[in-house]
């Protein structure tokens, strides 16, 4: 047991669960203990000021500055009440992570002395340079004032000692740097373009939300075996190892008993989540050997969000403490299920759900249609950029395989409403919306109730599947920020309703001006020519010829057949693989012209965002291929040869023994394995030189678009190569001798 992987897992086999005290109050009493919400708003500010602010967030109204000293002074008292030194304008960089610089509450008081202090000016708008994140040459060093604004839609939090405030963060000549400002402006596109169809159906609508409902994914690893992982620890992957011959085939992790380290962790990460006001509902095992999930109550989408990239940075904090390091990376192992980030999209009004079918009557089931329809329109328009906006190196290991759906947009609608779809097309208006509710299905067992139906079933190679009063955007990776996506997502979804609308005033203007020339009255009887039967007919009309166009977006079969990728391809949807290739999209003369239309961002963010993700792909392959060679010749070639020595000389001991012709034959195995071995190690010291050419020539390559696609065509296969015989000879050198711990070490300690 001298060999440090073995005392590695026995320490592991040795670890308890670290004891976790939950709060004397229910969950109910101490959530959004550490949230500036409703009621602490309610409690440390005036009420005028009170009013103000939430008039802001409830009605999008514009913030007046002159109640920013106010509020910091109710923030400061309130956070102060809770130990707080320090505040951080927090937000969300082009880095898929958060950022934060800490200022303490202190400024000169004039005297020699100290007074603490926190201005409305300092709540506001901040200065915090970051000229080292990603910008895609927006802007240059030398000019790299940037500015953050606080979000007051996003409620303020404390985390230890500092108060952190959620904003956006932009250049110094407007330009987003982030992903929330962005997200904020397609949150208010949809709001509009939705509230002006929803109120063909109710003239009382307001507002329309985005909601957002994400489940998080992730694997944990006992945290000795990540620290004799260089490669987990670097990349966040294993770039080597042979499957375990028990992994998840026999389905037994699956919704089994948490474990009890696992179970510990989870109780401490929801106990600071709640606080924080992190609704979090469901945890639970996944497929693969320790995979997890946790998914919170849906909220509304920047909030949610938020959420999201908080519970992200907490997950790997508490984690820690238990003993574990989260795996974030969308395909830690391979042969093993992935991990995602579903997004649950939906869009609901302050008079009910968008997305809920079946209704009360035929003009609530149009409504549903409509939404549902346009959604699809949208979708089917921009299939190349939603793939795109779920891209990255890490998430194109998990597409395609082990549940995750493919590289390819479509939509699943169950055989209801795909059939629904199909009878507006050619039924009379008075039969078009007969949708039924969930049906019940009965059960030989006395004992068990009827089970109620829902309206679609699931497909798990669906990327964008409805599940009932929502749509499920199944190919978001779970280290992504889910603003990419719901960027892309919320700005088809907008254009789409607005072209709509606009389809159906013209519509309505035309079947205006035929009522107005019709004298006949048994005409105007017949074509039935009142104003709200005007407009419903236009909606139908105009409905009927976008399930037509969107329908080669919906697919119901295999998603990773082969007879997919054919028939996608006739159907005109993107099928590109290549991830820096698919990047593209957002720089289609129609996608820019979207994103400008609907002012969410110019073609200037757009390029610059693009370099972004050509260099951030290029550096994330670099940094693998670096490792790899780095373990393959430092670990891997050294053990091997270790163990090739050893079987050499036993050779030679059984020949001296035995005599030539009968050692030999005694010998045969080990010989074989020797061979072997020397021809796997020779052929990744060759592979690992054509590695580092590779990338020698692409790093010379000044174009970040052309070096990131010669990284994935040149240096990503070599490493693949390398890795099949890395995991060749993990099958054949002695166990006791092979340094990194393996798969059924990783995926099984508790």
């Amino acid at each position: 047991m001298s060999n440090l992987r073995f005392q590695v897992v026995e320490e592991a086999f040795k670890k308890k669960p670290v004891e976790v005290i939950a709060p004397v109050e229910r969950p109910s009493e101490y959530f959004g203990k550490y949230v500036f919400n409703r009621e602490k708003m309610y409690k440390y500010l005036q009420k005028d000021t009170y009013e103000k602010l939430i008039d802001v967030i409830d009605n999008g109204a514009r913030l007046d500055r002159s109640i920013a000293d106010e509020v910091a002074k109710g923030m400061k008292q309130w956070a102060n009440e809770n130990g707080v030194t320090h505040y951080t304008h927090w937000f969300q960089p082009l880095t898929e992570g958060t950022a934060e610089k800490h200022d303490a509450f202190i400024e000169h008081d004039g005297k020699g002395g100290m007074i603490e202090d926190f201005s409305g000016k300092l709540l506001m708008q901040q200065e915090p340079d970051a000229s080292s994140f990603p910008n895609g040459g927006i802007r240059a060093t030398f000019e790299a004032r940037g500015y953050s604004a606080w979000d007051p839609t996003s409620p303020v939090f404390i985390i230890d000692d500092t108060l952190c405030i959620p904003t956006i963060f932009i250049s110094y000549t407007g330009e987003a740097l982030d992903y929330k400002a962005p997200l904020k402006r397609a949150i208010r596109a949809v709001d509009e373009a939705a509230t002006a169809v929803a109120r063909y159906f109710d003239p009382a609508v307001k507002k329309v939300q985005t909601n957002l409902g994400w489940e998080q994914e992730y694997f944990l690893v006992d945290e000795g075996l990540y620290s004799a992982r260089p490669d987990l620890m670097l990349t966040g992957r294993t770039l080597m190892g042979h499957d375990s011959a028990k992994n998840q085939q026999m389905d037994d992790h699956y919704f089994g008993t948490i474990p009890d380290r696992v179970q510990a962790f989870m109780k401490d990460l929801e106990i600071q989540a709640l606080e924080l006001a992190i609704p979090c509902k469901t945890r639970h095992n996944e497929v693969a050997p320790n995979q997890f999930e946790l998914a919170p109550i849906y909220e509304e989408m920047n909030l949610a969000i938020d959420h999201n990239m908080l519970l992200m940075s907490l997950m790997k904090k508490v984690a820690r403490k238990h003993g574990f390091r989260v795996l974030l990376h969308e395909k830690p192992f391979d042969g093993v299920n992935g991990s995602g980030k579903h997004n649950n999209w939906s869009l609901s009004t302050d008079t009910g759900v968008l997305l809920h079918a079946p209704g009360k009557n035929a003009e609530q089931n149009l409504r549903f249609v409509t939404f549902l329809v346009e959604t699809l329109m949208g979708v089917y328009r921009h299939n190349g950029l939603l793939k795109a906006s779920i891209m990255s190196a890490t998430n194109a290991h998990r597409l395609g395989a082990n549940e995750a759906p493919p590289a390819i947009i479509s939509s699943f609608l169950g055989k209801q409403v795909s059939e629904l779809l199909e009878h507006i097309e050619k039924a009379d208006k008075e039969d078009l919306f007969s949708m039924q509710g969930k049906q019940g299905m009965k059960l030989d067992i006395p004992e068990i109730p009827e089970i109620l139906v829902d309206n679609t079933d699931r497909n798990r190679t669906s990327p964008f599947a409805f599940t009932g009063n929502r749509f499920e955007f199944r190919a978001v990776g779970s280290e992504a920020n889910c603003a990419s996506a719901m960027i892309a997502l919320n700005a088809a979804v907008a254009e789409a309703l607005a072209d709509f609308k606009e389809r159906v005033d013209k519509k309505v203007a035309e079947l205006n001006k035929t009522a107005a020339e019709t004298s006949n009255s048994s005409t105007r009887q017949l074509v039935n020519l009142s104003t709200e039967n005007i407009t419903f007919q236009a909606i139908i009309d105009v409905l009927r010829e976008d399930i037509k166009t969107c329908a080669p977006i919906r697919f119901d079969g295999n998603g990773y057949s082969d007879e997919w990728v054919e028939e996608a391809t006739r159907r005109g949807l993107d099928v590109e693989k290549s991830c820096p290739v698919i990047f593209d999209r957002y720089l289609d003369p129609e996608s820019i012209e979207m994103f400008e239309k609907l002012n969410i961002m110019n073609r200037k963010e757009l390029r610059a965002r693009n370099e972004v993700k050509w260099e951030t792909y290029t550096k994330k392959i670099q940094i693998e291929a670096r490792v790899l060679g780095d373990l393959s010749l430092n670990h891997i070639i050294p053990v091997a040869v270790h163990y090739q020595t050893r079987l050499a000389k036993n050779v030679s001991s059984m020949i001296e023994v035995f005599g030539k012709e009968e050692g030999k034959d005694l010998t045969a195995r080990s010989i074989k394995i020797v061979r072997e071995i020397a021809e796997r190690t020779q052929a990744i010291e060759t592979k690992v030189e054509e590695l580092v050419e590779a990338r020698k020539v692409a790093n010379r390559i000044e174009n970040e678009r052309e070096k990131a696609i010669a990284y994935h065509d040149t240096v990503e296969p070599k490493m693949d190569e390398i890795r099949y015989h890395i995991d060749k000879l993990e099958l054949i050198v002695a166990d006791e001798l092979w340094t990194l711990p393996k798969y059924r070490e990783l995926l099984f300690i508790r």
